[in-house]
Order: C-alpha cells, then structure tokens, then sequence
C-alpha cells in the first residue's frame, strides 16, 4: 500500500496524458486534481506551461471550485498566483463573477489595486470585498502585536525620574528602590523616583513618516504597509503621516481612517521618482528628534540619483530617524539597487527587508531610537550592504 501511494503521488508529480512511467492509474478526485494542474503547469504549453485555461470565464471559475475543493488554502493562493502570473488572467479579475470565486491573499489585493483604475463599475465593489477581506484578515493577526509595541515604546520613552507626585509609577519606583529597603521602619526608601513626564491631553509623542513606493515591483509591501500605516493613524500619541510615490507623490494620511480607501488611493506601477518623494517629506517633518521616517523602496532611482542621496544625508544629519525597507512582505530576498543601497549603507542608514510579522518590534525599536543595525542582528534580519 505504501508503493502504491509513493507511485501514485510520483504519478501526480509528473503529470501528463499517460503514467509517466509510474504504472498508476488516477480515478475520482486524483483526475481532478492532475487536470487541474495539467491546465495550469502542462509543459506542452509552448514555454509558458499552461494555457489549458485560456480566457473561458466559466472554465476558469470551474477550475477556481475545483482547486479549492481539493488543496488548502495556502496552495489555493499560490495556484492563482502562477495562474495570474502565468496565464495573464487579469482581464478575468475585472469581471465580478471571478472575483467571487476567488481565494483573497496579500498578492491578489496587490494585483486587483494595480487594476484599480481599470475595474468596470459592476467589479469594484466585489474587488472592494476581497480587498476588505485582506485587509481584516491581517488587521486581526498583526493589530494588537502592533499596538502593544508602539504603545509601549512611547511609554517608555517619556518616563522621567522626576516625575511629579501624580505621575509617580508606583510599581516601577517600588521594584527600583527594593535595595532601600530598612527592616528597623519596614519602609521602603525612595531614593529613585519613576514616573512619567506631564502629559497633555492627547499629547503627540512620536512622529512617524511611511514613504512608500507604489511601483509595481513593491505591490506587496505597498498592501501591509497601508495597513499598518492606518493602524499607527490610530494610535494618537504618534503623528503618522503616510505618502505612496512613482513619478508623483500623494498624501494618503486624510484616508487612515479606512485602509481599504487608503489602499485604493494608491496607483500601482508607474516609473520611481525617490528624491522628488523625499523632499516632500521632510516638508512634513516638524520635530525630527521625534521623527521616524520608514521609506519602503526597492531604491530603483528613476529621478535624479545624487539628489536622492543629498536629501537622505540631510535628513539623517537634521536628527531624523531614518530607515529603509527594500520590502515589507513575505517574499523573501527582494530586488533592489545596490548601488544606492551601498551608500545609504555608508551613510549609517540600515537598510533591509522586512516581513510583516517583524515590523512590530522595527517601529518599538525606532521610537525608542534603539540602534536599529543592533536590532537586525539581534532578529537575524541581514542587512544591506550595496555592492
């Protein structure tokens, strides 16, 4: 029994019209399945491995049912993905009967984004839905994670140990005095006091700045950065400010209330324009001691290079707290250009990817100006160094 299931997954494995040599024989859902992955991954599709789908709508909502009837989720998104990347099944994404057949994920919000502008008014509320989707899904796994962290750096950060009698933190003053204590009085001795600087009433703390590339090469880190960058707007003890750029640049912080509206206000593609971006930026700065600036590009400089590099160092010597994230997804290593990385690199700005699950911790770090190459090491991330 166990030969006959290694031949017949081999069998599955090799595709094909015949046995591939194995001697199995596929019947009910194991047909299913190979012919699912016959349309897709056929090798007698002229290079492109597939074809099978064409552009038959109904075909391919059978075969969206059919994928997934039979595999998890995590293989249903990556068999769109090849799909969508293989196949050029955009058109099909336009039309609101395939949207409500597919598998939401971060790379089809991305795709559908990049289509924004070309969905047919009965598709835009359907895209709108899996967008929604996306958005709610990693809200729920990464909010709180993000919260707490931000939270709790920009408490730490406005701890004085002169605090004012209200502001004293009890519990911190006791734990730090526990040396004082005098067993004659049974009295602890508060040498050190720890509190909190005076607060006012919704006092903005921290500032921080998302500048994103909305080239299509970035299309994944620009979906969980808008997330993230709606989740920091909410957070009123930190200023946030969040601006997408190609070749112009727009300010998307009035839309943080909505990440699905702030989503849809970026135009994916488009050529990159880093410094044109960057200057419009540091306009924004107010308080650069206070200011963290997360630029997330792949550093492809469509604009003028050695005014990029110009902008980055002045706003690294005005205090700004500078970081950049050739991407912020899952993907694994990203593209990017050395050249420009290698300077930043030698001007001391770290300069890395990051995934989703780590960004967190990143922002708790910079806004407690912890020493971010330290921070990298600490978590394995490697840092960039250019050429």
């Amino acid at each position: 029994m166990a030969e006959e299931q290694d031949l017949r997954r081999w069998r599955l494995v090799l595709g094909g019209d015949d046995a591939a040599g194995t001697g199995a024989t596929l019947t009910g859902a194991d047909r299913e399945i190979d012919a699912a992955l016959t349309a897709l991954y056929d090798p007698k599709g002229g290079g492109r491995r597939g074809g099978g789908l064409g552009s038959s709508s109904p075909y391919v909502a059978k075969w969206l049912g059919t994928i997934r009837d039979h595999f998890p989720r995590s293989a249903v998104q990556l068999l769109q993905r090849d799909a969508i990347e293989r196949l050029d099944l955009q058109k099909l994404l336009l039309e609101p009967e395939m949207l409500a057949e597919v598998e939401p994920d971060v790379h089809l919000a991305a795709t559908l984004l990049s289509l924004a502008k070309m969905l047919p008014e009965a598709a835009k509320e359907p895209a709108r839905r899996v967008v929604r989707k996306v958005v709610a899904e990693v809200e729920e796994k990464l909010r709180a994670e993000l919260e707490a962290a931000v939270r709790g750096a920009v408490s730490r950060a406005r701890r004085s140990r002169r605090p004012r009698p209200a502001d004293i933190d009890w519990d911190r003053t006791i734990r730090a005095n526990l040396k004082n204590w005098s067993p004659e009085h049974r009295v602890v001795v508060p040498e050190t006091l720890i509190g909190y600087a005076r607060r006012r009433r919704h006092a903005r703390l921290r500032d921080v700045i998302l500048c994103v590339d909305q080239s299509g090469s970035m299309a994944s880190s620009v979906v969980y950065a808008g997330i993230f960058g709606a989740v920091l707007a909410s957070i009123r003890s930190v200023g946030t400010k969040i601006v997408v750029f190609d070749t112009a640049v727009v300010d998307l912080t009035h839309l943080a209330s909505d990440p699905v509206d702030l989503l849809f206000g970026t135009q994916l593609g488009g050529g990159t324009d880093i410094h044109r971006a960057l200057t419009y930026c540091e306009g924004l700065v107010e308080r650069p001691e206070q200011t963290t600036m997360v630029l997330i590009t792949d550093l492809f400089e469509g604009g003028d290079r050695r005014a990029m590099i110009r902008k980055i160092a002045s706003l690294v010597d005005s205090g700004v707290n500078l970081i950049c994230l050739a991407a912020l997804n899952d993907d694994g290593a990203p593209s990017y250009d050395g050249r420009n990385a290698g300077d930043l690199a030698q001007m001391g700005v770290p300069t890395f990817a990051c995934t989703p699950e780590l960004f967190p911790d990143l922002m708790a770090a910079a806004l407690e100006r912890k020493d971010i190459h330290a921070w990298a090491a600490r978590h394995e991330v490697p840092l960039i160094r250019g050429e």
